[in-house]
């Protein structure tokens, strides 16, 4: 079923819906749903999903890769990644989601958007504030080559002043990946300058870093917005 509208679209309107008439957030979404022919926001947010391109994504990628996925709010990259990591349990792999973002009961709720089945171990997911590099390295070591794992997001790596600096962490993480074959991504936001009537799709450039990055760190990029996305090789 085809949307009126992409999802980001919707989810404006659902937000400008919930303010408007006074009502809670998820009753406007489940309002906007219903006008587009589903029964919840939660099926409507399934479809959308399951129609996206991310399925593709892991037969495109190669042990060591590190994997920048960014997009604007509300344009699907934490599905995706979820998604992408769904598609390595299924072929067997390890699969890990390391997020500073969620709780386990708000990942889980994300990925029980997604087609589960077939899935007999599902992603790993690590909540801990101590999510750092060295806490990376430490949780993967000894996992087999090809294991799959996402940091959301990248930008609050090294939001604790504990922690070392972001370029340091990806330094260590891009080496850890090449030595041992894992696929490291990386949820990444874009800069509000990002402008869709000039470039429909966001680039390296429209990466939000308050803090630097060390150059040629990621493999491949994956950006998204509203219906369109692209996997690009960087390095």
């Amino acid at each position: 079923m085809r949307l009126s509208a992409p999802i980001y679209q919707l989810k404006r309107r659902a937000k400008l819906l919930a303010r408007g008439e006074k009502i809670p957030l998820h009753e406007a979404q489940d309002r906007i749903a219903r006008e587009e022919g589903f029964s919840a926001w939660s099926a409507l947010s399934a479809q959308m999903t399951w129609n996206a391109p991310a399925s593709a994504l892991l037969p495109r990628l190669t042990e060591g890769d590190m994997l920048l996925l960014g997009a604007r709010p509300g344009h699907g990259k934490t599905l995706t990644a979820l998604q992408l990591l769904l598609d390595a349990a299924r072929d067997g792999r390890r699969a890990v989601f390391f997020t500073l973002e969620y709780t386990d009961q708000e990942a889980m709720q994300r990925i029980q958007l997604l087609d589960v089945s077939s899935v007999k171990h599902a992603p790993d997911i690590v909540t801990s504030g101590d999510i750092s590099a060295d806490f990376i390295v430490q949780y993967l070591s000894g996992s087999p080559r090809g294991t799959v794992a996402v940091v959301d997001y990248l930008q609050i790596l090294d939001q604790q002043r504990s922690k070392p600096p972001l370029s340091e962490q990806m330094r260590v993480l891009s080496k850890f990946a090449r030595e041992n074959g894992a696929i490291l991504g990386f949820i990444s936001q874009i800069d509000r300058s990002f402008d869709p009537r000039r470039h429909p799709l966001p680039g390296l450039d429209d990466i939000r870093l308050p803090n630097p990055i060390p150059a040629g760190v990621f493999t491949k990029a994956f950006f998204l917005h509203a219906d369109e996305s692209r996997l690009q090789h960087v390095s």
